[in-house]
């Protein structure tokens, strides 16, 4: 009998092994810029997965854990945990290349860490891809139901904007599991 293994408890553990890896490489010089994702995409591919996973610091990791905790316990339960992992990897490496693209397109450069886009998306995953949910958006047009999924993410992406934080990453991720859950991509 094969015992289920919850992909939430399975990330968490490791966001802090990669945050205690990033802290053990900080001691030789390796900074956390190494784990980011930065423009242009393709010079160091690796960092689209590695940016996901990695932190800033102890209360940036502490809020995306608290949050991964609550919405993702939910959210496993309809899904299998390969899905729930491909889901919250690819969620988190399209948030993380909306931020670093859009500030190119802008003349900036940043460079991203974190498992906010991910957390965002399935935030945005959790709102839509239920069954009440379903019931109140399928009564709407579409051009409203679109309306109101857009007023959704800007209003959570105003909600968590502060500087320093990736705001068209969260919102990306958001839009992304929105998205995702209107058309019940992670139920099984």
């Amino acid at each position: 009998m094969a015992r289920y293994r919850s992909p939430t408890a399975t990330l968490l553990v490791l966001l802090v092994a990669v945050y205690l890896l990033q802290w053990a490489l900080s001691l030789v010089g390796v900074s956390v810029v190494a784990f980011a994702l930065s423009a242009p995409l393709d010079s160091e591919p690796w960092t689209l997965v590695t940016s996901v996973y990695a932190h800033s610091s102890l209360g940036h990791l502490a809020a995306n854990v608290v949050a991964l905790a609550l919405l993702g316990l939910a959210i496993e339960r309809v899904t299998t945990p390969a899905r729930f992992h491909a889901f919250f990897l690819a969620s988190g490496m399209v948030a993380g290349a909306a931020e670093v693209v859009l500030a190119s397109l802008l003349g900036q450069s940043v460079a991203v860490v974190g498992a906010s886009g991910a957390v965002f998306a399935l935030l945005g995953y959790g709102l839509t891809g239920n069954a009440l949910a379903g019931a109140l958006l399928s009564r709407l047009s579409t051009g409203v139901r679109l309306a109101l999924l857009a007023g959704l993410a800007v209003a959570v992406t105003v909600a968590t904007a502060a500087p320093g934080v990736a705001v068209v990453a969260h919102f990306a991720g958001f839009a992304v599991g929105a998205a995702a859950g209107r058309v019940r991509l992670l139920h099984t």
